[in-house]
């Protein structure tokens, strides 16, 4: 059955069918982790952009804050008041690390590289 020429060149097509598709999907696989390591790159980019000036705004605002609260309390105890403040959203942050920074960014990243 399996000495017939015309069988060994169907067998001989198929693995070169097989040969091209094992080749076209080790393509698709580099290319959607290429797609994909872009699209990380991007959002950490954009994210440590948005956080520097959103801390270069916080320092500024802060300086506001604590120069408006100097007249009625003093300038160090303004600064003591702007930096308390600081410290409880910092102690809120470690608190609730969990359910505002980890599952989100889990969530997304699942999202970003489980998706077709």
């Amino acid at each position: 059955m399996f000495s017939n020429d015309r069988n060994i060149e169907t067998i001989g097509q198929l693995v070169e069918v097989l040969k091209h598709y094992i080749g076209l999907q080790s393509e698709y696989v580099k290319l959607d982790m290429a797609e994909k390591v872009v699209r990380l790159l991007t959002v950490a980019t954009i994210t440590v952009v948005i956080s520097v000036l959103l801390m270069l705004t916080l320092i500024y605002f802060s300086f506001a804050l604590a120069y408006a609260l100097e007249p009625s309390m003093g300038l160090p105890w303004a600064f003591c008041v702007v930096g308390g403040v600081y410290l409880l959203v910092l102690i809120l942050c470690v608190i609730f690390r969990h359910r505002w920074i980890e599952r989100p960014l889990v969530h997304f990243l699942a999202s970003l590289l489980m998706e077709k």
